[in-house]
């Protein structure tokens, strides 16, 4: 199906859009109920009938598009050369109630170490629509059966096996991708720390560790690595819920989880707000 293709190609190019459906037909109609459609910022996947009635759902998704709704809406269109019309007439006798659902760019995550902390954690956040990459530079702790729980992920899983220099993978990944340091190796901790830092693109940077191990840090990324204390800064230890003080793995993937999520949602909570401040404004003009 056409529309499919549409949301797995917005989905890997990581461009909002929105899934078009006839949901009702009363009437004569190009289409059938059901009929659907995908709508992208510069391209249209399947199609609800052409004419008018399709012309006003693309204008209307864009729009959708240029805010942060996540709400589904309703649209009804009657098809008859006697009704107001903006992209020429239709007048096939109908009238269709077209349900148009926004299909945001999903948050992305990425989990440098996947030891036993990593996984649990890999785990839980394979439950949420999201884009997963799981980085590891032992190929042990990547195999198809030690991944195998993740097979029913809800999650888009990306696995990068890196032997040496996986601080690479950084440049690689989508913009805003909140990171999480916790390898096995201090050294190669630090390393990942430093080309954070250095990579813009990137959202939250989450490092696993002691106080004692974060003042280590903190020393090395200004003397060696010649970061400002406010770039530093962007790098939060320890991570997770503090009020969440067990220490085994589970209940440390739960607090890192939990703490993730919620920074995420208050991501989507800022973007909401900027976009409606920005509305105000444009109505104000």
């Amino acid at each position: 199906m056409e529309w499919v293709k549409g949301v797995q190609a917005l989905r890997g190019a990581r461009q909002p859009g929105v899934l078009v459906t006839l949901a009702t037909v009363r009437g004569h109609s190009p289409r059938e109920a059901g009929a659907k459609m995908v709508v992208g910022p510069g391209r249209v996947w399947g199609t609800v009938g052409g004419g008018n009635l399709e012309a006003v759902a693309v204008e209307r998704a864009r729009e959708l598009m240029g805010t942060s709704s996540r709400e589904p809406e309703m649209l009804t269109v009657a098809l008859s050369d006697k009704a107001p019309y903006q992209h020429g007439v239709q007048c096939c006798g109908g009238e269709v109630t077209i349900l148009l659902e926004p299909l945001p760019v999903v948050p992305a995550v990425a989990v440098f170490g996947v030891g036993h902390v990593g996984l649990e954690l890999a785990r839980i956040l394979a439950r949420h629509d999201l884009e997963l990459h799981l980085v590891d530079t032992r190929p042990e702790q990547l195999t198809a059966q030690r991944l195998a729980v993740l097979d029913d992920s809800v999650a888009g899983v990306h696995v990068h096996q890196v032997p040496v220099l996986p601080e690479l993978v950084l440049g690689e990944l989508p913009a805003g991708t909140h990171v999480l340091v916790m390898t096995h190796d201090h050294a190669e901790d630090a390393a990942l720390c430093d080309a954070a830092l250095r990579t813009s693109h990137l959202g939250s940077i989450g490092l696993i560790g002691s106080s004692a191990k974060w003042a280590r840090f903190q020393r090395r990324l200004a003397d060696e690595g010649g970061h400002a204390p406010e770039t530093i800064a962007r790098i939060t230890t320890p991570i997770g819920l503090t009020s969440l003080s067990g220490k085994d793995p589970a209940t440390v993937a739960v607090s890192v989880a939990a703490a993730l999520l919620l920074e995420i949602e208050g991501d989507r909570s800022a973007r909401a707000a900027s976009a409606s401040a920005a509305d105000g404004r444009d109505a104000a003009r």
